[in-house]
């Protein structure tokens, strides 16, 4: 059994991040695997200086028959029996690049349908049924992918995103506050995620505006990159913040390679998810011991034991998040007390070495 995962680009986000976990556990996978790309991006030289191989194919557009038949010749010479894709078209390329062969296709789902093109959801429902395994990465994503689109269950599994805790214990000592010339007793706060419609960091800002109105002194750091297709979810933001006296409290810090440093030295993480059918950031706040709010969207009530490892607010309320978070302050002891308890589960429940187990078990079964 050899694997080829299939990535769209290697830009920074949760499921490349997913992907490079995989490449650097890539000892104890119990699997051999290689990795096939269309664009480069910023993780290229991380996934290249791993020891499982990459390469990239890049199509002219779309349906590109030169691109299918270099896929098909890359499968062969290096004898693949799985081709593993992370984006629909990746699927459907495999598919037909594998016809005639006895390669399986397996496709996760890390997103959902929302605002695509007649084109891409054409694409979405075409992948799903050519693939032999579709997986999503929480009940909660399986559960309306099967509604919508009347999947049948023996063609469906859930695996949650593994994450590599080695990372976050052996990260880089960045120094955040010195880098940002913050005294060592200022609340530092935080939230990490791209700016893209799945998540919701304008209601963080107006929940930063309340705050900031309740004399409370903090900095808070949002750590993501501008969407070059959605750039206007950023600049909103950083408007408000303008607009309302944030500017020298709220600091955007665009996209960071050293997240695991950062995270160690907030004293609590926030998040607010919009769609979100994961959420990779949320478990690594978690898995570094800090106190965690995170909205009731249905997957994060998911992830987080409905609420025993997190605090959950109402979505979309900021006087909710206000209100649990002033409790946080009056009693900081208790909720670092509680996050101990709270990176021990993460740990256990989302390690990377638990994931490839059982992603080794679903291969062994097609």
């Amino acid at each position: 059994m050899k694997i080829a995962y299939m990535l769209g680009s290697l830009n920074r986000g949760g499921t490349e991040n997913l992907l490079l976990d995989y490449f650097r556990s890539s000892a104890q996978a119990e699997f051999p695997f290689i990795g096939i790309y269309r664009k480069g991006g910023q993780l290229s030289a991380l996934f290249h200086s791993e020891s499982a191989p990459v390469f990239k194919l890049f199509p002219k557009f779309k349906l590109d028959i030169t691109y299918l038949f270099q896929l098909r010749k890359l499968i062969k010479q290096q004898h693949i029996t799985i081709v593993h894709a992370q984006q629909p078209l990746d699927a459907l390329y495999a598919r037909l690049a594998c016809l005639g062969m006895n390669t399986k296709t397996v496709l996760t789902l890390h997103g959902y349908d929302v605002d695509l093109s007649k084109m891409d959801a054409g694409i979405l429902h075409l992948a799903m049924r050519a693939a032999d395994i579709t997986i999503f990465v929480s009940n909660t994503q399986k559960a309306y992918y099967q509604q919508k689109y009347a999947l049948t269950t023996n063609k469906t599994r859930t695996l949650y995103n593994g994450i590599s805790f080695e990372k976050l214990d052996t990260a880089e000592q960045t120094d955040i506050r010195q880098e940002l010339q913050l005294s060592t007793n200022i609340l530092l706060l935080g939230s990490v995620g791209n700016f893209v419609a799945v998540r919701d960091q304008m209601m963080l800002c107006r929940f930063l505006k309340r705050l900031h109105e309740a004399n409370v002194d903090f900095r808070f750091l949002f750590v993501g990159a501008k969407s070059k297709s959605e750039p206007e979810l950023y600049d909103a933001c950083v408007q408000f913040c303008h607009d309302n006296g944030l500017s020298s409290h709220v600091l955007f810090l665009g996209s960071r390679n050293d997240v695991p440093a950062i995270l160690h030295q907030l004293d609590a993480f926030l998040y607010a998810s919009d769609h979100d059918t994961f959420g990779i950031a949320v478990i690594e706040a978690m898995a570094s011991s800090l106190p965690v709010f995170v909205n009731d969207w249905m997957v994060m009530r998911e992830i987080t034991d409905d609420g025993c490892y997190a605090s959950l607010y109402q979505t979309r309320q900021e006087d909710d998040l206000l209100r649990q978070f002033n409790e946080f302050l009056s009693n900081p002891e208790f909720y670092k007390q509680k996050a101990i308890q709270a990176a021990k589960w993460a740990r256990q429940q989302y390690s990377i070495q638990s994931h490839l187990k059982q992603l080794k078990a679903i291969y062994m079964g097609l």
